[in-house]
């Protein structure tokens, strides 16, 4: 099962970035990951989340090839450890996984990684942005609650807590750029789905 945790980890991150970018870009001729090197709230929300990404994909690598490691080092919380929060964890990190993938195949050429001030995207609306207006991002925050549960250690735990207020500040800043652009259009969106769900 750690073996395949892992490379779940691996396609999952494959999945829902690098193949998204690269469609994205192949499609439209845009770089969609819209984090840059100046040194604003934007950009640095941008960089410390590939940081927790990569934190997140080393848990996952040291439980599987150092496990002596893994329970010296990152402080395992042990009356979590049991078969039902495993598996509630298990399912809900697929589940999480399926709904970011539609998410993004559903916003189609529209998706960015983070606020793209230069180029007009299109304003979607249906499908699973019709029952929330961030479904990407709550897919994100599901998944690292679900490696919590997987994988639950001092870690996770931190990662899963500091994902989730990158992710709400993210999103503000994203709900904030959405209404200059699309202004009553938006307000209207606001008014009849949540933010999350």
């Amino acid at each position: 099962m750690k073996l395949y945790l892992f490379i779940f980890i691996v396609i999952s991150l494959l999945l829902v970035f690098a193949v998204p970018t690269y469609l994205t870009y192949r499609k439209t001729g845009i770089n969609p990951i819209t984090f840059g090197k100046e040194d604003n709230a934007h950009n640095y929300i941008g960089r410390i989340f590939k940081i927790l990404m990569a934190l997140l994909f080393a848990v996952f690598a040291v439980n599987l090839f150092s496990p002596d490691i893994y329970r010296k080092f990152l402080v395992p919380i042990a009356y979590l450890e049991n078969h039902t929060v495993f598996y509630i964890g298990l399912v809900l990190l697929h589940i999480s996984m399926l709904w970011i993938f539609i998410a993004q195949l559903q916003m189609g050429k529209s998706w960015r990684i983070g606020i793209d001030e230069d180029h007009k995207t299109e304003f979607i609306t249906k499908g699973l942005f019709s029952v929330s207006r961030n479904p990407i991002f709550l897919g994100m925050i599901t998944a690292l609650f679900a490696a919590f549960l997987l994988l639950p250690n001092i870690l996770t735990f931190f990662l899963a807590f500091a994902g989730y207020i990158l992710i709400q500040v993210q999103i503000r800043m994203e709900e904030a750029f959405l209404q200059k652009q699309f202004a009553s259009e938006y307000s209207d969106y606001k008014s009849k789905t949540r933010r999350l769900i």
